[in-house]
């Protein structure tokens, strides 16, 4: 890291509020380094209230690009100037790139989801799944189910069911998908319903490093043998969502490999430079470890 500094070295940011779990600047920074790529990863603390200061603050210092994490993954889409074709469907956007003064929002969760799902398509297509949440993650869980997997049915449960139900709303108009359902958390046919997905995602930060011992679903009953259960966090690697699965014996993916692989596309957009998957999925392993 001696000749990090120079000149010639860029800087590309990470804002979110709270951002002390992120392991983002460490994926970014290994990168850089085992690429020789003169770039530095920044996180940044933004609250709500900050967030289009902290933006025109991005291109007023000239920043080559940052990504975007909890809460601010929808409302950054107001303070771009432009959207990929994924970003405008979903309408959430986890990474931007400064072209010159002008941003340009892209969702690379899509990529890791996607490549973390891929091997178990034959299970989830065509079959009824589940997505716990409604915010920006979610939305990207629900676009690619839909673009890639043609579920029969998706299940939006959230606590909120209003919240759920302008997403519902969002994806018919956008993808011409009529196949979401919405549900409340604590509904008490829950658990029959969930049962019977062939998925159930969790997209909400619910059990992320530091209130480890929180779940979004409080009860084994929901799981079953061979379901495909999935959780976007990934600090700690085994949630208590997790566990709980594992206890019926269900399939279970952690947040990791999706955390890596959308950092691998984010990496590209802004530096043009392959990102080295592996190394860095080895790393990462290590450091959660620790």
């Amino acid at each position: 890291m001696q000749n990090s500094f120079y000149a010639n070295t860029e800087l590309i940011g990470l804002i979110g509020y709270p951002i002390k779990q992120s392991f983002s600047p460490f994926i970014h920074n290994v990168a850089a380094e085992l690429t020789g790529t003169k770039i530095i990863y920044m996180p940044f603390e933004v609250h709500s209230s900050n967030l289009k200061n902290a933006v025109r603050g991005m291109v007023a210092l000239g920043l080559k690009g940052f990504n975007v994490t909890v809460p601010h993954k929808v409302k950054v889409v107001d303070y771009v100037n432009k959207l990929s074709e994924e970003a405008a469907v979903i309408g959430s956007v986890n990474t931007v790139v400064n072209e010159l003064g002008k941003l340009i929002g892209y969702n690379t969760d899509v990529n890791g989801i996607l490549d973390s799902l891929i091997p178990h398509k034959s299970q989830i297509s065509g079959n009824e799944v589940c997505v716990i949440g409604a915010g920006g993650s979610a939305r990207a869980v629900i676009y690619t189910l839909i673009r890639n997997f043609k579920p029969q049915k998706i299940y939006l449960v959230n606590r909120t069911e209003q919240h759920a139900e302008a997403l519902k709303q969002h994806f018919k108009s956008k993808m011409k998908f009529d196949g979401i359902v919405t549900k409340e958390l604590q509904q008490p046919d829950l658990i029959n319903v969930l049962s019977n997905c062939s998925l159930i995602v969790n997209s909400t930060p619910v059990g992320m490093y530091p209130t480890i011992d929180d779940s979004v679903l409080s009860t084994a009953d929901v799981f079953v043998k061979d379901q495909i259960v999935f959780d976007l966090v990934y600090n700690p690697v085994k949630t208590k969502f997790l566990q709980l699965a594992d206890s019926r014996n269900a399939v279970t993916i952690n947040g990791l490999n999706m955390l890596v692989q959308q950092a691998a596309k984010s990496f590209n957009l802004w530096t043009g430079n392959e990102f080295p998957t592996e190394k860095i999925y080895k790393s990462l392993l290590l450091y959660v470890s620790k």
